[in-house]
């Protein structure tokens, strides 16, 4: 089958087609014709060799997928060949950038009548870290007031309609008026455009916005110093929630920024969550459940054929994103 291999640590031009071996069947497995596969930023990192989990080459791609079931091994737990279903997984483990992966029955879900399976590819990674730090980590009520940091990237935008779902005020960053304004037309009460703003004059916003209380939870999927003025920016018994530092820099902090508040600092990292016992799967159904009824919609940016993964990196990599990028493949790629 044809697969997308880093045969060496580089930029995106070292993504390249090669036909690899079928994927083995085992006890408890299900075998999937991939249809389409998200596209994230552990993969980018994991491609120029700044991803600790990632190994050596050679390596496959993709975290998240979804398709449909061609077999199923014995003790499949109910998943039936010709099943629609979405699959979380690793680099190598067993990688979707390609045309067909194998993965353990307890590591897919089915997907529902009227949704999409490219949305359903975006769901296992971006969807459920926003869904979790939100709804498990932060525990968002309705009337609070949550900051989400790039909120037009595919953690942000789905935290922002996640807020919004909950019955929270959104409050959007991102590096754009253009995207301060997407996000709000996905349910951002407010937004700041950090491209004309500075810090400072970023966290005047987010008090301003707040009355001068500051945010009751702050979402930071950026790091460095956004880091730093997300503990400045919450208020009393706020959460700040750090899941991603893309910034690759230190973040330089003072604790009287947060300890004389009573903030709570919440770390989350879905790899090590999962190797803890987290099992997704509740969550997204819970994900899939609000797509099919309408109250969520995924955002795909744009859509690439496996031979153009290169091309999807380079687009993820300008920053030029709004929502989600996905590779798509067999049915899918047709259209």
């Amino acid at each position: 089958m044809r697969a997308v291999v880093v045969e060496e640590f580089g930029p995106p031009e070292v993504l390249r087609i090669r036909d690899v071996d079928e994927p083995a069947l085992g006890r408890g497995d299900v075998l999937i014709a991939i249809e389409a596969a998200g596209v994230n930023r552990a993969d980018a990192l994991a491609r120029a060799g700044k991803y600790h989990r990632a190994g050596q080459p050679p390596l496959i791609l993709g975290l998240e997928a979804a398709g449909t079931v061609l077999a199923v091994g014995e003790d499949a737990g109910g998943i039936r060949a010709g099943d629609r279903v979405v699959a979380r997984g690793a680099t190598n483990d067993p990688g979707f950038y390609a045309e067909r992966a194998v993965v353990p029955a307890a590591a897919v879900v089915p997907v529902p009548d009227g949704v999409g399976l490219l949305a359903a590819a975006c769901l296992p990674t971006a969807w459920v870290s926003a869904w979790y730090c939100l709804r498990r980590l932060a525990e968002i009520r309705p009337g609070e007031t949550v900051v989400i940091h790039a909120a037009a990237s595919g953690v942000g935008s789905a935290a922002v309609q996640i807020a919004a779902a909950t019955g929270a005020t959104a409050i959007a960053t991102a590096g754009s008026a253009e995207k301060v304004a997407w996000a709000r037309s996905l349910g951002a009460s407010a937004g700041l455009d950090t491209s004309s703003l500075d810090r400072a004059q970023v966290l005047g916003g987010i008090a301003a916005l707040t009355g001068g209380l500051g945010a009751d939870v702050v979402l930071d999927t950026v790091g460095g110093d956004t880091f730093s003025d997300s503990l400045r920016a919450a208020g009393y018994a706020g959460r700040v929630v750090a899941l991603a530092n893309v910034a690759l820099a230190p973040s330089v902090i003072d604790t009287r920024d947060f300890y004389p508040k009573n903030v709570r600092i919440l770390g989350f990292q879905i790899t090590a969550l999962m190797e803890h016992g987290y099992d997704p799967r509740a969550d997204l159904v819970e994900l899939l459940d609000g797509v099919a009824a309408g109250q969520l919609r995924v955002p795909i940016s744009a859509t690439f054929g496996l031979a153009d993964a290169a091309e999807a990196h380079r687009l993820l990599e300008s920053r030029a994103v709004f929502g989600k990028v996905v590779l798509t493949v067999g049915a899918a790629s047709r259209g």
